[in-house]
C-alpha cells in the first residue's frame, strides 16, 4: 500500500554534498521504519541510515558524522543529506519502508516496500 519514489541523485565531486529524497504515497510514514540502503555494482545492498519503528535514528559506521536522515511527515517524504562525499559512496540509493516484524531495521529483509533507486556518483 506504499509507493516510494527516490529523487535527487546525480554527479558530485568528492567532498561535496547531495540530498536525496524519498516521496511516499499511500499510508503515512509514521507507522513504518524508514530506511536508506545503497548498492554498488557487484556489491550487496547495504544499510545506510534509518528511522526505526520507535522513531530513533541509526547510521552505518561508514556514514556517521557525514550523512543525516530527516523526515517531513506532512509531505510523506524522507531525506538523506550527504556531506563530505567520497568515491566509495557511489551507488544506487534506495529508500524503503517496513512494518514492525522480527528483523532488524538494518536488514533489507525487514522492509516491505522499496523505491526504484537513484544513482549517486562521486568523482575523485
Amino acid at each position: 500500500q506504499v509507493q516510494l519514489v527516490e529523487s535527487g541523485g546525480g554527479l558530485v565531486q568528492a567532498g561535496g554534498s547531495l540530498r536525496v529524497s524519498c516521496a511516499a504515497s499511500g499510508r503515512t510514514f509514521s507507522s513504518y521504519a524508514l530506511g536508506w540502503f545503497r548498492q554498488a555494482p557487484g556489491k550487496e545492498r547495504d544499510f545506510v541510515a534509518a528511522f526505526s519503528w520507535n522513531g530513533n535514528t541509526d547510521y552505518a559506521d561508514s556514514v556517521k558524522g557525514r550523512f543525516t536522515i530527516s523526515r517531513d511527515n506532512a509531505k510523506n517524504t524522507v531525506y538523506l543529506q550527504m556531506n563530505s562525499l567520497k568515491p566509495e559512496d557511489t551507488a544506487v540509493y534506495y529508500c524503503a519502508a517496513g512494518s514492525r516484524g522480527t528483523y532488524s531495521y538494518t536488514l533489507a529483509r525487514a522492509y516491505d516496500y522499496w523505491g526504484q533507486g537513484t544513482q549517486v556518483t562521486v568523482s575523485s
